[in-house]
């Protein structure tokens, strides 16, 4: 029988590129992730001239700095050393663990200036070879999305972290912004933990709250969502991630869960002799 512990999962804020370039913003959803008592936030990390598709770079967008490449929007967005050491600095402060997902080696390199717990594969990432050999030699636990991917894609990535001795965790995870609830296969956390015998979460990308719970009962031991300020907000996540309400109704079920479901075992509370006492005409 399959079995699942369902005390309390750990949780990821993704961040994100949500913070638009604004360290201010940044800081206010570390506050946002720190209220509602999660595990880690997570950050991403690009050198947008490398990380950039060729075809890409030179696509014209309407941003909040004006009508400019899709490269130079990117740019934008990033964050160098100095914000990088100020989110540092701030999550030590609010006592609470962060970590990004690098999108190039030039990125890992630069990550590897701080002394994060943990790393993490983008989706988008599972088949860039080269970057997950350098990821697993670094030997940190690895959270290992799994978007965009096939299951050989998935055991070749294992297979790599094994050879190189590496811990980690898989999140099952569909690479839509934000993803339809029919498209979501939350089955497959059953499939991924029966094939590769390890920790298996979730990063969800939908606009709603329910599959993250469902996600959990199915025996997801990491929960990520995206966070923001306001889903109205500028930027590509920000439709697909959960505001302070929906951070509010998540995290007090997932609170719940081990609560509600008690232990399994028949038994009568007294609330119930009581009431069994009242209704009971015969002996």
């Amino acid at each position: 029988m399959f079995k699942v512990n369902y005390k309390k999962p750990f949780l990821i804020a993704e961040i994100g590129i949500n913070h638009n370039g604004s360290i201010t913003l940044a800081k206010k959803l570390i506050d946002l992730a720190c209220k509602y008592n999660f595990d880690a936030v997570k950050f991403q990390k690009r050198n947008p001239d490398m990380s950039t598709p060729e075809e890409q770079k030179k696509l014209m967008r309407d941003t909040p700095w004006g009508y400019i490449s899709y490269v130079n929007y990117k740019k934008k967005i990033e964050f160098g050393l100095k914000e990088f050491k100020i989110i540092d600095k701030y999550c030590k402060k609010k006592n609470i663990q962060w970590f990004a997902s690098a999108w190039d080696s030039d990125s890992q390199k630069f990550l590897k200036k701080f002394n994060c717990k943990y790393n993490k594969v983008a989706s988008a990432m599972l088949t860039n070879t080269s970057l997950i050999n350098e990821i697993s030699k670094e030997r940190k636990y690895t959270f290992i999305s799994t978007g965009m991917s096939t299951m050989k894609d998935i055991s070749k990535c294992i297979k790599i972290f094994k050879k190189n001795r590496c811990k980690y965790a898989i999140l099952h995870c569909v690479s839509q912004y934000p993803c339809d609830e029919k498209d979501l296969n939350l089955s497959l956390i059953r499939t991924l933990k029966k094939k590769f015998k390890c920790k298996v979460g979730y990063s969800g990308h939908e606009n709603s709250v329910s599959p993250s719970i469902i996600a959990r009962m199915l025996g997801a031991e990491i929960i990520e969502r995206h966070i923001t300020l306001d889903r109205s907000l500028w930027g590509t996540d920000q439709s697909a991630s959960l505001a302070e309400d929906g951070i509010d109704f998540l995290t007090s079920i997932l609170d719940k869960i081990d609560l509600m479901l008690g232990n399994g075992k028949k038994t009568l509370s007294l609330a119930e002799k009581k009431l069994l006492k009242k209704f009971k005409y015969w002996r």
